[in-house]
């Protein structure tokens, strides 16, 4: 369908009521369940390795004939296109899976980006694919899963000392979704200590890199869903998973030419993950285009028994028709007509991202049914989204830890610092922090929506504090050839919207198309150990930069 979407009005009061809750809950110590406290079993688990078909993930639009140039190299397909071709007998699981453990064991030592290959099982898996009926589109397609979800009798750490041999009983639920649509677990991936910051060891020496610079660790790779996002780009899986709490599944999309999706606040089950913060956490997919990533957050969404913020929210749309192009005679049009928001200075300068945001804002008003539309900051932006009120997360990633604060701060490695700052931060600032939060939403949904459907974000944060959906992808290089990418924010529950925008514009260019060159095979065997030379980074740092 091309009408408009459901009016978003009421979704608009019922997210702010919602989120009022969510902030009281908080407050009052809602319960999040750390390894060492968890149960044994996944709510949702048993039924869905049962194998509950998602029928939105088996329509015409979650495939894709492959393009030419990607039939010869199984890794450089798309989800949609392996699924055409799985679904065509012209290519079988287990052969894409053999693909990409071929460059796993070709380049992950330098890329670094898992810390767990589950080669054999990954080929039994896929093996097993052939024998059973084809759920849809994820039928046989590898993804890499970030380690902070829990994956049932597989070595779960969250890159940290203090969950070095946990152990989970179950599958965590965006895991059990994806793998009940048919999906193949490759391995789990590096990430920031606890999901802080880029990914390190626990005692901040830098491990994974850039997929698009492999030989200078000091770029830049984006975290703290770092290996997920290198895995992707670097082609050693399909697709995956990472969580966001202040810009970990966006910067890292953006840092590696990925589309990142970051759905609303409760979209997607947080059951099973080892937690950050209560009231920002948000799983995610990392893709390689808008189709793919509508392909991945339609298998994890849904309610969830486990998680109070996926309960009673409006139905998942269908995303997959929305990240599908529409053609209007043989030209791209936007599926609705949609005002996009332009903040102040968005695209101000002559550096080589504020010439890709100009040529980027060009792309999108030449397409049929954008209106580019300049929006003003809400009133109170700058001391509402800075780092006195971003601050009052820490509290809540303290509260579940308190038991480990008390007796051994050295399991936090060098992430310690902003522990104990939210063990010491008062109980007035936290709740001042809520009214806070709960200030600026009202603000942003009532003056800033007010004038546009979908708003270009130049930070995440604002967004993460508040829990509305944002899109990250890639829009240019830098002169060195180092990705450049952007990023939308949408209304709650409008991942649709915000899809089809990335979708028309991904169909008009090819920044998305475009993959880094392999590493150099010397240095690609075996994880590199490291060295005096190797980067790390230092408690203060990892202060400044934790998500």
């Amino acid at each position: 369908m091309t009408g408009e979407p459901l009016d978003r009005s009421i979704d608009r009061r019922a997210f702010l009521a919602r989120a009022a809750a969510l902030a009281t809950a908080s407050a009052a110590g809602a319960t999040v369940a750390l390894p060492s406290m968890a149960g044994a079993s996944g709510p949702l688990s048993a039924n869905l390795r049962a194998g509950t078909r998602n029928r939105a993930l088996d329509q015409p639009n979650a495939y894709a004939e492959p393009r030419p140039e990607a039939v010869a190299d199984p890794t450089e397909l798309t989800i949609a296109e392996a699924a055409w071709l799985i679904r065509a007998n012209k290519l079988t699981p287990e052969q894409l899976v053999e693909a990409y453990l071929a460059r796993i064991s070709a380049y992950d030592g330098t890329y670094q980006a898992f810390n767990l290959v589950l080669a054999d099982a990954a080929i039994a898996a896929a093996r097993d694919a052939v024998r059973r009926p084809r759920p849809g589109v994820l039928h046989g397609i590898p993804l890499a899963i970030k380690d902070n979800y829990y994956t049932e009798g597989v070595l779960t750490t969250a890159n940290s000392f203090l969950f070095k041999d946990f152990v989970p009983p179950y599958d965590a639920t965006a895991v059990a979704r994806l793998t009940a649509s048919g999906a193949i677990v490759l391995g789990k991936t590096q990430m920031g200590p606890l999901a802080t910051t880029r990914a390190t060891t626990p005692a901040g020496v830098i491990t994974t890199v850039n997929a698009w610079t492999p030989t200078n660790r000091n770029t830049d790779p984006g975290g703290s869903s770092t290996g997920t996002a290198t895995a992707v780009a670097g082609r050693m899986a399909t697709a995956g998973i990472g969580t966001q709490t202040g810009g970990s599944i966006t910067a890292p999309s953006n840092a590696q030419n990925l589309t990142g999706l970051k759905p609303t606040m409760g979209r997607v089950s947080a059951a099973g993950i080892i937690p950050l913060t209560y009231t920002r956490d948000h799983p995610g997919p990392l893709a390689r285009d808008a189709r793919d990533a509508a392909i991945m957050l339609t298998a994890m969404a849904g309610e969830d028994p486990a998680d109070p913020r996926s309960q009673g929210l409006p139905d998942v749309p269908d995303l997959i028709d929305a990240a599908t192009p529409v053609y209007q005679r043989n030209r791209v049009k936007l599926r609705w007509n949609t005002r996009i928001g332009v903040l102040p200075g968005f695209a101000n300068g002559t550096s080589t991202t504020a010439l890709a945001r100009q040529a980027y804002l060009a792309q999108l008003a030449a397409i049929p049914g954008v209106t580019l539309v300049d929006v003003p900051l809400p009133d109170g932006w700058s001391q509402l989204t800075g780092s006195t009120f971003n601050n009052i997360r820490l509290p809540e990633r303290s509260e579940p830890f308190m038991p480990y604060l008390r007796t051994d701060l050295r399991g936090f490695g060098v992430s310690v610092t902003s522990w104990l700052q939210g063990a010491l931060l008062g109980g007035n600032e936290f709740i001042t922090g809520q009214r806070a939060k709960l200030l600026l939403m009202e603000r942003v949904l009532n003056e800033l929506f007010d004038l546009c459907d979908v708003v270009v974000q130049t930070d995440p944060v604002p967004f993460d504090i508040l829990g509305l959906p944002e899109i990250a992808f890639p829009i240019g290089f830098t002169a060195v050839g180092v990705p450049i990418g952007t990023i939308l924010g949408g209304l709650p529950y409008a991942e649709d919207r915000l899809l089809s925008v990335v979708a028309a514009y991904q169909a008009v260019t090819d920044w998305h198309l475009r993959r880094p060159a392999d590493p150099p095979s010397a240095a690609a065997r075996t994880h590199s150990e490291p060295s005096a030379e190797t980067p790390r980074l230092t408690a203060e740092q990892v202060a400044e930069l934790t998500q």
